[in-house]
């Protein structure tokens, strides 16, 4: 697999912003930020997906994300912290940890959303519980 940005990065190849570091995780400031204070928080090895990372991996990422969320919240005093998780943009798992001041900095939710209905509900728990 050829480096990823963020990998290039870890390596010292690419300069960035570091606000903290450890063993297995490094937290940056987000070069194109949603609000002040928008991180990145990713493992140092790349790995491409999230959910591909050892349980290990995972619980450092978000230990770190939780560092970082309270940091946040006590130096910037945002209304909330929002977690980004959706992959796409670089393949190497990270975690956007963005603080929210006035509520309308992010706009996620679908505007026309379904509805769960019993019978469709029954077949997710199914699929997902067996």
């Amino acid at each position: 697999m050829q480096d990823s940005i963020f990998t290039k990065m870890v390596k010292g190849e690419i300069p960035y912003h570091k606000v903290y570091e450890d063993e297995l995780t490094i937290a940056f400031l987000d070069y194109q930020p949603l609000t002040k204070g928008h991180l990145l928080v990713i493992p140092k090895e790349q790995i491409d997906h999230l959910d591909e990372c050892s349980p290990e991996l995972y619980t450092a990422i978000f230990s770190t994300v939780h560092k970082m969320s309270v940091q946040i919240k006590i130096a910037l005093q945002p209304l909330r912290i929002a977690l980004i998780v959706h992959g796409f943009e670089v393949p190497h798992a990270h975690v956007h940890v963005v603080p929210v001041y006035t509520g309308d900095e992010l706009h996620v939710a679908a505007k026309e959303r379904g509805n769960l209905d019993s019978e469709m509900a029954r077949s997710l728990v199914a699929t997902l519980t067996s």
